[in-house]
């Protein structure tokens, strides 16, 4: 007999159970079987709705790929780029197993996923792993919990997740509507760069000459750069839709360097979602969306039916280069023929501050009783880190010197074992606790350029934070060199942006004007030029988590440390033990 009985509306497979139960009823119709068959079939929807297993396997693998005119080898996943999306939902178990067939090692990180007590599963190379040797294995094994919405996953080792990379979808709980108007279908939309050459080999001769790498040849989206560029005609991301319908768009920036801004012609967004945490939704002709993070927009095709492109271009407010070039793709009517040439949309300029400062400032945490904004009021611990561009001694470089980055002038030195290892092991030599919680020496951070005294200070140097105390870091820009916007991702955790602005932080005045009701919650913040951003957040997930610029050009060059937050009280808050596979450097 059946004790306990999922609803069925609730249950994982309610469509299934239900044209079952039509076949069913109409195979036993008439039959003295009707009762017996019912009765076995209510008996199989009675088990509980748990959550699944969701697995997946990844070869990591080199194939030839054409773009531009140019066909060259390069790293995939499966052979594809983008590679796979993962689903899931909110309360899953995920396990990727990961095999590494190309020459390079390689680790993947699954960005936003805070992984609690497990930062086995994390991914950054030498901070909570040792890579992935080729011809290798590891399984990524972890739980989805209390997070929905869009993420994604990439490598995290050298510049390979100029190519590997893809979206990790989390559907809600089953039986837990959006709480924005459900669309009626949805697109998941990867903003990229394409480099005509071997992206490792563009690296590897920006670090030998002490330089920064060529830029990218072009932006894409879904892979694609679309028909402005040579050869691209049939490398063209295309969706259709229909008049009078709405439109999910899980719009994903994984290019390396450059913050983007991406619109659709004659049409408008509302941002119902970021970073996988449901935003108050706010309309808007653009987003404005940095090397790390998601958005979520809804989209009504409202529009006289035609052809409209969906357009890429970045964003640069600082005297530095960029690959400046448009990626395209379609949001084509259906029954509207090819034939018809897209619209393209006006896109902010590409100094365009005011937007960038607006854009951002409307971004809002829901705050609703079912998804509350956990702001912490009270600090433990105050943090300040100034971000700066430098210069050192290379004697092999093209000037003699090499450009770097560094918080608080400390350039990072990646360790040849794990952090995360090293700690657990309590392996001595590899790190030191003594990163400094300010600058060692005060100045006018954003005043005029300076371009003397610029060597900094190298080492492998993480700061210990205590379990459950609460952390507000103050994310400073400074004019080393040059100002530039820099987006920042904390492993392991979201936070929340409570305050950011232009210029100096002052610590007298700016606090008082912190959001601190309905900030938003996010895992990657850009902090703008020449100016500040002010994040909080509990430290209640004990492992060493990684924290660094997600511009692949300023992380290279050592603009990056790590928080090793400790155990807590009883063994449900320590670090779980190590998987068996995990890969030994």
């Amino acid at each position: 007999m059946c004790l306990v009985l999922a609803p069925l509306s609730h249950h994982p497979f309610a469509q299934l159970f239900e044209n079952l139960s039509s076949q069913l009823r109409k195979m036993a119709k008439n039959t003295s079987f009707l009762g017996f068959l019912v009765f076995g079939f209510l008996c199989f929807i009675c088990l509980p709705a748990e959550a699944a297993i969701k697995k997946y396997q990844f070869d990591v693998q080199v194939s030839n790929v054409s773009r531009l005119c140019h066909a060259k080898q390069m790293v995939t996943v499966n052979g594809r780029f983008p590679g796979p999306t993962i689903y899931a939902r909110e309360g899953d178990r995920v396990q990727i197993n990961v095999t590494n067939y190309a020459h390079y090692n390689m680790s993947i990180h699954w960005h936003g996923l805070k992984q609690y007590r497990n930062g086995w599963a994390d991914g950054p190379a030498y901070i909570t792993q040792c890579p992935i040797q080729t011809g290798k294995s590891y399984v990524y094994d972890f739980n989805v919990t209390g997070q929905r919405g869009t993420l994604w996953w990439h490598a995290h080792i050298f510049w390979l997740r100029a190519t590997v990379y893809g979206a990790i979808v989390i559907m809600p709980q089953q039986g837990t509507p959006f709480p924005f108007p459900q669309p009626d279908k949805e697109e998941v939309v990867v903003l990229g760069e394409w480099w005509n050459a071997d992206v490792e080999v563009v690296e590897k001769q920006g670090n030998a000459l002490g330089i920064p790498p060529n830029m990218s040849d072009a932006h894409t989206i879904n892979g694609k750069p679309g028909p402005l560029f040579p050869c691209s005609e049939k490398h063209t991301f295309a969706m259709e839709v229909e008049k009078g319908k709405t439109y999910l768009l899980r719009i994903i920036n994984a290019a390396l360097n450059d913050e983007l801004f991406f619109a659709l012609a004659n049409h408008t967004f509302t941002v119902v979602e970021i970073d996988a945490v449901y935003t108050k939704p706010f309309s808007t002709e653009a987003i404005l969306i940095a090397p790390g993070q998601t958005t979520n927009v809804l989209v009504r095709a409202n529009q006289v039916p035609g052809r409209y492109f969906m357009a890429a271009r970045p964003f640069m407010d600082a005297p530095i280069s960029v690959d400046n070039k448009t990626a395209t793709a379609i949001f084509q009517y259906k029954g509207i023929p090819e034939t018809v040439l897209p619209k393209l949309p006006t896109l902010p300029a590409q100094n365009d501050t005011d937007f960038a400062l607006s854009y951002n400032s409307k971004l809002k945490s829901l705050n609703a009783p079912k998804y509350p904004a956990n702001v912490p009021l009270n600090v433990d611990r105050h943090l300040l880190f100034t971000i700066g561009l430098g210069i050192n001694p290379c004697p092999t470089c093209l000037n003699g010197t090499r450009l770097t980055a560094s918080l608080n002038n400390i350039s990072f030195i990646m360790p040849q074992t794990a952090l995360l290892q090293s700690h657990y092991f309590n392996i001595k030599g590899v790190y030191t606790l003594d990163f400094p919680d300010k600058p060692p020496t005060p100045f006018n951070f954003t005043g005029a350029p300076l371009t003397a005294n610029l060597r900094t200070n190298v080492g492998t140097r993480i700061s210990k934070i205590a379990f459950n105390s609460t952390v507000e870091i103050v994310i400073q820009d400074t004019n080393l060199l040059s100002v530039e916007s820099h987006p920042f991702h904390l492993h392991g955790y979201n936070f929340f942006v409570v305050g950011t602005g232009v210029g100096n932080f002052d610590p007298k005045k700016d606090p008082a004007k912190y959001n601190l009701i309905d900030p938003i919650e996010r895992n990657t913040v850009g902090v703008p030029t020449g100016g500040w951003t002010a994040i909080r957040f509990r430290a209640d997930n004990p492992g060493v988590w990684f924290f660094h610029c997600h511009l692949e050009l300023h992380t290279g060059w050592g603009l990056k440390t790590a928080f090793l937050v400790e155990d807590g009280p009883g063994s449900d808050h320590n670090i779980l033990p190590p998987p068996k596979d995990l890969p030994t450097c």
